[in-house]
């Protein structure tokens, strides 16, 4: 799912190593890195290797599934951001917002699934909302 935000922040720009990345957040998908030498998922995309430094790294979609492993509120921003570590199924944690009517409700260990926010550069940034009990997007 992908819904534009009228945010005034600077986006990310799609260039460098992470290209890629960037290029599949705007078509609504989260690509992660995985090294083909020691098998290990890294996230932020990286030519290199962080734990090997090998350079024989491939991208993959990710589940966009995960929970939440802490949070804060950024209470000087209107509305009140939800600023989170989230931990993605295939093991990688990621710092995102939590985005959604119902984000002040976001808790540790809360289920989560990947959005795609737009920003007014029109670079897709990915961020999460809260999941509903049957594994499905909440409102």
């Amino acid at each position: 799912m992908m819904h534009t935000s009228p945010s005034t922040q600077p986006l990310p720009q799609a260039g460098g190593e992470a290209a890629e990345f960037w290029l599949a957040a705007s078509g609504g998908r989260l690509l992660l890195k995985c090294c083909e030498d020691c098998h290990e998922v890294h996230y932020f995309p990286r030519t290199l290797c962080p734990f090997c430094f090998s350079g024989n790294t491939v991208w993959f979609e990710a589940s966009g599934r995960g929970t939440i492993y802490t949070l804060t509120l950024n209470r000087r921003t209107e509305p009140c951001q939800v600023i989170a570590y989230v931990r993605l199924e295939e093991g990688v944690t990621m710092m995102t917002n939590v985005v959604g009517e119902n984000a002040l409700q976001a808790a540790i260990g809360a289920a989560v699934t990947v959005d795609f926010i737009a920003g007014d550069n029109g670079q897709h940034v990915p961020m999460f909302r809260l999941a509903s009990a049957e594994g499905k997007q909440a409102p």
